[in-house]
């Protein structure tokens, strides 16, 4: 909370932030500022409301301090720049950025919110550090209805890699490094962010679609066509990486990609040692690298469902109320922050205290428990909570008396 201090010219908002991440880290069963301003002892929600939507403070200025810390933290020479979007279901239309769109979260068109996330995933631990609002063309197409909710009613519609290359743009600007890109095949599939990629000598794995179109030195192939040539032998089983059961055993192969630019060109194929299903990856690094090099970084990605999961599960990623734009980018980038923490906390613990031999190394979760009963735990007296129930209880009131006249005045 100190680095992310300087950010607010009061000490009133100060101390209301740190009760705002504080809250975000708690136990709650629902995470909104109703239940953040009961559990840390305020009267009512207005002033954490305000904090969200009307006082005057730069989420992006706390995201620049956030990517600084996760950075200086995790670091890791090898790291990887994972990016993916989530979506949250919500109800009505009034929400920032909500239409009828696919969302991975349900698993089926849902109205719902999309956001695009970076990760940062390293050795060490692996953390989201900048995010961007995916706002539809049936937004931007309506000015009136961006500026209610606090957009520039002039913003033009941006697809979701190029929010990707904007956040990659922003971390690489801001004087950090990173060898690597990984992505789905909603980034793999655009031509321009690669490009954007290799113009700055940043690698990359990114997943393609089987359909995708590959230039061999003889002509233009489909993926799964190049992948049918395949001999035997230029298979090899190599893990991905560590999961919740072990190491995630493939078969894999790549094909060099002729180019006249500079670099290297790969397309890197996966194949499930089980059902033999197949995925595919686009590849580029500035210099030549080992096959168990694109294997890794095609692994880290699924880095970023594990922060999606612990984000929302943790920190409340996914539990903002919130309507304009100012208030959902502050609620998740705190989200962010709250999270972030937990994972410093895990990577320094490993490294500083690994701990015996007959315990798995402390998890997020388990982090969070016991920071929640050592060091954040509220205590109030009864009254406190006696106060909150008629404070709620009257709001609701009111809520149902407006509700009643609205569908009577409707009906009339």
């Amino acid at each position: 909370m100190d680095r992310i201090a300087g950010r607010f010219a009061r000490v009133e908002p100060r101390r209301r932030i740190r009760r705002l991440v504080m809250g975000l880290l708690a136990d709650l069963p629902r995470k909104n500022c109703w239940t953040i301003a009961e559990w840390a002892g305020e009267t009512t929600p207005d002033a954490m409301q305000h904090l969200l939507s009307r006082a005057k403070w730069n989420a992006d200025a706390v995201r620049d301090d956030l990517r600084d810390y996760i950075v200086e933290h995790l670091h890791d020479d090898q790291a990887v720049l994972v990016v993916d979007e989530t979506g949250d279901v919500k109800k009505g239309t009034h929400t920032v950025g909500v239409q009828r769109q696919y969302t991975g979260t349900a698993g089926r068109i849902e109205n719902s919110q999309v956001a695009v996330y970076l990760v940062y995933a390293g050795r060490r631990g692996h953390a989201a550090l900048d995010r961007e609002l995916y706002v539809p063309r049936s937004w931007t197409e309506q000015p009136d209805r961006c500026r209610a909710a606090g957009l520039d009613p002039d913003a033009a519609f941006a697809t979701k890699p190029e929010l990707a290359a904007r956040m990659i743009t922003r971390f690489l600007d801001s004087g950090h490094h990173t060898p690597w890109v990984a992505g789905d095949e909603v980034y793999g599939g655009n031509p321009r962010l690669r490009a954007e990629l290799e113009e700055r000598a940043t690698g990359y794995v990114l997943a393609v679609a089987r359909t995708h179109e590959v230039t061999t030195g003889a002509r233009k192939l489909r993926a799964d066509a190049l992948a049918k040539r395949l001999p035997k032998r230029a298979w090899q089983k190599l893990s991905a990486g560590a999961g919740a059961k072990g190491h995630r055993f493939y078969d894999w192969a790549h094909i060099d990609l002729p180019s006249t630019t500079p670099g290297h060109r790969h397309l890197l194929i996966r194949r499930n040692r089980t059902t033999g299903e197949l995925a595919y990856y686009r590849c580029y690094s500035p210099q030549p690298v080992p096959l168990t090099a694109l294997v890794r970084v095609a692994g880290s990605r699924w880095k970023i469902e594990e922060t999606f999961q612990s984000g929302k599960g943790l920190a409340g990623l996914d539990e903002h109320q919130l309507r304009r734009y100012t208030s959902w980018s502050r609620w998740v980038t705190l989200a962010m922050l709250a999270h972030a923490f937990l994972a410093v906390v895990r990577a320094d613990e490993h490294r500083l205290r690994p701990g015996p031999d007959e315990l798995i190394p402390l998890t997020c979760n388990e982090i969070q428990r016991l920071f929640i009963a050592l060091v954040v735990q509220p205590i109030h007296e009864a009254d406190h909570w006696l106060r909150w129930s008629l404070w709620r209880r009257r709001h609701q009131a009111r809520s149902q008396a407006s509700h009643y006249r609205r569908r009577a005045a409707a009906s009339a």
